[in-house]
Formats: structure tokens, C-alpha cells, sequence
């Protein structure tokens, strides 16, 4: 991961965004809030074209920099509202942890300061881990600890320097499907199961979004970000159809990886009790145990990928003339590829799994088996 962030880094496209200094702030004194000007207004022939640039409200106060070289100076900064008020946040108040931006221009209110609150609440889970969990909780925090330093540091830069992001995703999702049963699991038939298992629901998943890109047409725009995508400065051209991919791949994965570690952990429960059972008996039994996670898994998957678009489905829904329109917008059927592709991951990974265990708790044990015997 070392190697991956200092190869992706050093290649990744220079972004011609001007710097801006950003800095955390305490504010210790509010002053005084001045109101739009409206005198102008007779200018437009309509509100629509005043409404584009009408001007909000602002707030003026002084603020002590608590963060970077500047800490312990005072600087005095404005809080500005859009006139529709869409954007508008609490009014900053003595005592608010906030964050300042500096343009070159002034020193701006850039949103309150979350970090701690977050920080806190993930040593919460982290602490619920440790004490539920024990020793497999520590390898859970310590597997999306890698998984997170992959996603961030190699894979991200990688596609910011123009690399295949097809290439990128399937090497990120075999380092992560490999990492996770091996640290949480142990190197054992068990975790070995799980990894193939698991790579062969992502393959089909990825199999089925490519396939559905061409069948669909797909511009890549899913949802107003792409279009920002689009326009990055810089020589990389990023494909948004190959980012799709990566994210259904990438979200499912998830997803895939606990059915195969919840098969292959039962069928090796059920070998070690039953020591005699055939291979037939084995497979029929993770089938069985498939079947009752399918249900729950699909149902996970696409109530996950529903309520992260939450948003933007209410806006479709509200602004599209019929169902036939909404369901053809490329926004939604993005979302319904995600949500069934990845359905379709788990499903296939279910049987292969089950088929991956019986091979390798049975047949394969018992070449060892007859090997060992033979030699003495």
C-alpha cells in the first residue's frame, strides 16, 4: 500500500484549483448582521433572473484560530446566506467550533466543526468492538483499518492519475476479499473458501454491470457529481461508465464477502461434527444455509443503496410526469443496477461458496488424507 500510494500519488493529475487556507476557529464575539440590499431590483424584468443573483443576508463576527500556524490569532470573518435561504445553517454564536476558509479576499465561515463529534463516535464503536468482539474484534478494526487505507491511498490516487479504473477496482476488491477472511479468520480451509467464494460473486457482479452498461446505454451521469467529474482540470479523462463499475463492485462486495464467510464457517462447523459426512450431504447443507441468508443479504443490499439516494429519489419522484419517466432516468436506473447487480453477486456466491467448501473440507482433505497413509 506503501509502494501503490507513492506510484499513484506521484503520477496523479495536477488539480489547477487555486489553495485555500482552511483553518478551525473558535468564535468569541458576534457583531453585527446586515441585511440585503434590494434597490436594484427594478433593474430585472422578472424575479427569476433577480432571484440568480439576489443578495443574502450576512453576519459579521471575530473568531480565534485554534489550528495551524496561525493558531491563537484573531481574525474577523463573515457568515453569508443565499437570499432563497436553501443553505442556510444555525447563526454562528460565541462559543461555536467552527471552520474558516481564507479566499485572498477575507476570512469566511466554511461550515461548524464535526470532526470531534465524529471521532468520538467512532471510538464508541471501536471500544463496542473490543468488548464484544475480544480478539475478533481487534481484527475487524485492524481489516478496515487496511480496507481504508486501499480505498484512500491507492486506489483513489490511482484513478486521479489516470490507471484503468476497471483494472484498479478488481485488484482492490481481490486485496480486500483476500485481507479480510485472513485476518479475521486465520489462514485456514475456512478463510480460503470465503476468498474464492467471495471473488467469484464480485467477478459475476462486475460480469453483470458491464454487460447492463452496453445493454443500457449508459452515459456515466449518474447524479450531479459526475458532471463535476467531468470537468476536472487537468489531462485525465476519467471514464464515468468505468466508475459505475467500480462502485457496484465495491459496494457489493461487502455484502458478498459476509455470506461467504457465514457459509464456509457453518459448512466447517458442520464437517468438524460430522466427520463423516459426504460431499453431496455437505454441499446440499450450504445451500440450505444460503437459502436462509439470501432473504436478509438482497434485502440489506438494496434497502442500503435505497436510502443512500433517499434524496434523490424524493426530488425524481416529485419532478418526474410518470413512473415510466422516472424509472428510465439514468439516476434511478443507476441505483436499480447497483441494488440488482449486487443481489445477484450474493445470489451466485451462495452455491459457489457451498461448492468451494465441499470441495476443500472433503475431497481435497481426503486426497491429503490417502497421501499421508500411502507415504508411511
Amino acid at each position: 500500500m506503501v509502494i501503490g500510494n507513492n506510484v499513484f500519488t506521484g503520477n496523479m493529475a495536477k488539480l489547477n484549483y487555486e489553495p485555500h487556507e482552511i483553518v478551525r476557529a473558535e468564535v468569541y464575539n458576534v457583531g453585527e448582521r446586515i441585511k440585503p440590499n434590494f434597490d436594484f431590483i427594478e433593474d430585472f424584468d422578472d424575479y427569476e433572473s433577480f432571484s440568480q443573483i439576489m443578495p443574502g443576508e450576512k453576519i459579521i463576527f471575530n473568531a480565534k484560530i485554534t489550528s495551524g500556524p496561525r493558531k491563537g490569532e484573531t481574525v474577523t470573518a463573515e457568515q453569508t446566506f443565499s437570499a432563497q435561504l436553501i443553505d442556510r445553517s444555525k447563526d454562528v454564536e460565541k462559543g461555536d467550533k467552527i471552520l474558516l476558509i481564507n479566499n485572498n479576499i477575507g476570512w469566511y465561515f466554511n461550515g461548524y466543526a464535526r470532526i470531534n463529534q465524529l471521532l468520538i463516535l467512532g471510538l464508541i464503536f471501536v471500544l463496542c468492538l473490543l468488548i464484544f468482539g475480544g480478539k475478533k474484534g481487534f481484527n475487524t478494526i485492524l481489516s478496515l483499518s487496511f480496507t481504508c487505507i486501499a480505498i484512500f491511498t491507492v486506489f483513489i490516487p490511482a484513478i486521479l492519475s489516470g490507471q484503468n479504473i476497471y483494472l484498479m477496482s478488481l485488484l482492490v476488491c481481490a486485496y480486500v476479499s483476500a485481507m479480510v477472511p485472513l485476518i479475521v479468520m486465520g489462514y485456514n480451509k475456512k478463510s480460503l473458501s470465503a476468498i474464492l467464494g467471495c471473488i467469484a460473486g464480485v467477478i459475476i457482479a462486475g460480469l453483470i454491470t458491464l454487460i447492463m452498461n452496453k445493454v443500457m446505454l449508459l452515459t456515466g451521469i449518474a447524479d450531479e457529481h459526475s458532471r463535476y467529474l467531468i470537468r476536472l482540470p487537468g489531462d485525465v479523462q476519467l471514464d464515468l461508465k468505468a466508475i459505475i463499475f467500480a462502485g457496484i463492485i465495491i459496494g457489493a462486495m461487502g455484502a458478498i464477502m459476509d455470506v461467504s464467510i457465514s457459509i464456509s464457517s457453518a459448512l466447517w462447523e458442520i464437517k468438524e461434527k460430522v466427520v463423516t459426512i459426504k460431499f453431496k450431504e455437505l454441499f446440499r447443507s450450504g445451500i440450505n444455509i444460503g437459502r436462509d441468508i439470501m432473504g436478509t443479504m438482497a434485502d440489506t443490499l438494496i434497502l442500503a443503496y435505497i436510502g443512500c439516494s433517499l434524496t434523490l429519489v424524493l426530488l425524481l419522484s416529485v419532478t418526474s410526469r410518470s413512473l415510466l419517466e422516472l424509472f428510465n432516468s439514468e439516476m434511478i436506473a443507476v441505483e436499480i443496477l447497483q441494488a440488482l447487480a449486487g443481489s445477484l453477486g450474493i445470489l451466485f456466491a451462495m452455491p459457489l461458496t457451498a461448492l468451494f467448501c465441499s470441495v476443500i473440507y472433503i475431497k481435497i482433505s481426503a486426497v491429503k488424507t490417502a497421501d499421508t497413509s500411502a507415504d508411511k
